[in-house]
Order: C-alpha cells, then structure tokens, then sequence
C-alpha cells in the first residue's frame, strides 16, 4: 500500500487515501505519522481487493521524529 493523499492531520495523527501498488484499490484509513509507520506498517497493509501487501516503503513521516508537536 501508498499513501495517495493526505485528508486530515492533527500532531502525528492522520486520515488518508489509501492505494493498492498491485491493483490501484483505494480505501480510506487513519494512519501515525513516524518511521515505523510510514516504514513497517504501510508496506504490509493487506489490499481488502487483491489481498497483497505493498511492494516495500514508498513514504516517509512529513514531521521530522525528534520534532515534538
């Protein structure tokens, strides 16, 4: 899985536009914006269309980790 688009972002708390790297599904969720996450989490992701996970990390968090909000 990507993220497509952002929606909403409070502090490291977001909802965004999920797609599908195999079959380009898109879905929403909500989503945490540090390394784990954009690293560990997002690639493995499980499409509710094809049922594949990501091809590997495809983001990065837009606030840095040692930033506090």
């Amino acid at each position: 899985m990507r993220i497509k688009q952002k929606l909403r972002q409070y502090r490291r708390d977001f909802d965004a536009l999920y797609e599908c790297e195999r079959c380009g599904h898109l879905y929403q969720d909500y989503g945490y914006d540090d390394a784990h996450f954009h690293r560990d989490v997002i690639p493995a992701m499980v499409c509710g269309a094809c049922g594949k996970t990501g091809a590997g990390p495809s983001s990065s968090p837009d606030v840095p980790e040692w930033m506090s909000l």
